[in-house]
């Protein structure tokens, strides 16, 4: 055997085997773990059973509980639907966890003006089903009747700046900055800022009672 039959004989033989294809089983099972994981947290959130999530979604209940398994392959159609019941954007939903972080700029935020000289807004974007947490600002001299809630309701104020007079079943309540009034929700109630001159800033945190309960 001469020097280049040796050569050629101890060259490793070539690899024909194929090229391994991305594991698409392996990315769809996260996919799914995700959508379960999310779908389960999103629902308790919203103190919503899996009746009561398929008949706001429109879907039937063994599709959310397929879901929440892991184990459902749903539609487009089938998770918007139970995006727009929940009240979340589509990819929140399917985030993996280390993408469940979410900014709201000031314009995704929407302001109300109520009453006379009083602007509303939302200190938590997202539905919260056992509460109400809201910044107001009131105008000099802005007012607010309040809307009664179920018995049982629990109202909390924060002076935030300036001075706020609360009326409470007839009975004024005068806040400046840093004081907080506790007051039932269901009782007859209004807002005031008493200043001609200066604006006034306060946080109303409202801890809903269940009807029924």
């Amino acid at each position: 055997m001469d020097e280049s039959t040796q050569q050629r004989g101890s060259e490793p033989a070539p690899d024909h085997s194929p090229e391994k294809a991305p594991d698409a089983a392996h990315d769809a099972a996260h996919a799914a773990q995700h959508l379960a994981r999310n779908l389960v947290a999103l629902r308790h959130a919203r103190a919503l059973t899996q009746e009561g999530l398929a008949k706001a979604s429109g879907v039937p209940r063994s599709t959310v509980a397929n879901l929440e398994s892991g184990e459902g392959n749903p539609s487009l159609a089938v998770l918007m639907k139970v995006a727009g019941a929940l009240g979340a954007p589509l990819d929140e939903l399917l985030a993996s966890p280390r993408a469940k972080v979410r900014k709201w700029s000031i314009d995704d935020i929407s302001a109300q003006n109520r009453g006379n000289g009083l602007t509303i807004r939302p200190l938590v974007p997202e539905p919260m089903p056992d509460g109400i947490l809201e910044t107001m600002s009131f105008a000099p001299g802005g007012y607010m009747r309040g809307t009664p809630h179920l018995p049982g309701t629990r109202e909390y104020f924060t002076c935030i700046a300036g001075q706020v007079a609360i009326f409470v079943a007839g009975e004024r309540h005068g806040l400046a900055t840093g004081d907080v009034l506790a007051f039932p929700g269901h009782v007859p109630h209004s807002y005031r800022n008493e200043d001609p001159q200066r604006e006034a800033l306060g946080v109303s945190i409202v801890v809903l009672a269940k009807a029924g309960v």
